[in-house]
């Protein structure tokens, strides 16, 4: 019986190790993806947090560096998921997929890995400017947290992302997609402070899952924060959950 197990157990880690090691291949291929995905952040970060930043010093740096992570962060959950589900989803990849000797999840699980690894590389790209240009300084504890804020922080807009690709065709889903990135972005107080927008939109902050990923990052640099982690990470998860159920039901109708 174990013998029989092990090999098993070994062709599922080798299917699962392939899809992911081809998603990051196809992901590395896309330059439509990646090249915005990496350079985007990092360079509206080193505008706005260094170079226009005449008054605020490492302070506004500091605060802009864990809101920018998050606008960050958003991008390969949502993009990834949300048009290249749509792409596969309309051009039978998925049920190709289903046809196939795959373990179920396979997919999805390398897709998310692959989010998780762009959200690390634009999480330590930001800190590496922040810490370099803008004087920010973080302790080796807040440094590691903060990475893995953004590592994590990245699933629940996988879930959001893979909704959307699982009810809009190829071509529209990229419009849904950046009608909810930037807006979102603006209205959870990712550019700026809540403080510096109409109150009716620091009143309507807490809906979007970005604002209460942001106040997680926040408090983990030592800015302003509302000091109510606990919660942003209860509200975080019910969006992965609620979004990431949805989805599934809908894919499963095909």
């Amino acid at each position: 019986m174990n013998a029989v197990a092990l090999p098993a157990r070994a062709n599922r880690a080798r299917a699962y190790w392939l899809e992911t090691r081809n998603e990051f291949l196809r992901l590395l291929r896309s330059p439509s993806f990646a090249v915005p995905t990496l350079v985007f952040p990092p360079m509206f970060y080193t505008l706005f947090a260094i170079l226009l930043n005449h008054k605020g010093g490492p302070q506004v740096a500091t605060h802009l560096l864990a809101t920018y992570g998050v606008f960050g962060v958003m991008a390969p959950g949502l993009f990834g998921f949300g048009v290249a589900i749509a792409m596969d989803r309309e051009r039978g990849f998925l049920a190709l997929k289903r046809a196939q000797p795959v373990p179920a999840g396979a997919v999805l699980l390398s897709r998310m890995a692959m989010a998780m690894v762009f959200a690390v590389v634009i999480s330590l790209l930001l800190m590496v400017i922040g810490m370099t240009l803008g004087h920010v300084s973080l302790s080796p504890a807040q440094a590691v947290t903060l990475v893995l804020v953004d590592m994590l922080g990245v699933l629940p807009f996988c879930a959001i992302g893979l909704y959307v690709g699982s009810i809009a065709s190829g071509q529209g889903a990229p419009a849904i997609i950046n009608m909810i990135y930037l807006p979102m972005a603006f209205l959870a107080g990712l550019w700026m402070p809540l403080s510096m927008l109409p109150p009716i939109i620091a009143k309507l902050a807490p809906l979007w899952p970005a604002h209460h990923l942001a106040q997680i990052a926040l408090s983990v640099v030592g800015s302003t924060s509302d000091g109510r982690t606990g919660l942003h990470v209860a509200v975080l998860a019910v969006y992965g959950v609620a979004f990431g159920l949805a989805a599934r039901r809908r894919l499963a109708r095909g």
